[in-house]
């Protein structure tokens, strides 16, 4: 398996609850979405006129605005995990 899709399995936050797994399985879908709606922009836009735009903006909305909330949810459960290992010690 290439070293970026086994990356891409890799939970980010430790231990990944079902909840952010799911975040980071849509997370990377956006992603993915917003990268192929861009580098076939062109023919789409040929296609469906203004509306491949004013989607595109939307997808890129969509994106920034999952990235900080689920960057928010990580973070928080990292601080978590890791306050809790300071109290086992």
């Amino acid at each position: 398996m290439p070293l970026w899709l086994d990356l891409l399995r890799t939970p980010m936050a430790a231990p990944e609850t079902p909840k952010l797994r799911r975040m980071r399985f849509i997370w990377q879908g956006l992603c993915l979405t917003t990268a192929t709606g861009a580098g076939l922009f062109g023919p789409i836009h040929r296609a469906v006129g203004r509306r491949a735009s004013i989607a595109m903006a939307v997808l890129v909305f969509a994106c920034v605005f999952w990235t900080v909330f689920y960057l928010m949810r990580k973070q928080r459960a990292d601080r978590a995990f890791l306050e809790a290992l300071v109290e086992i010690e």
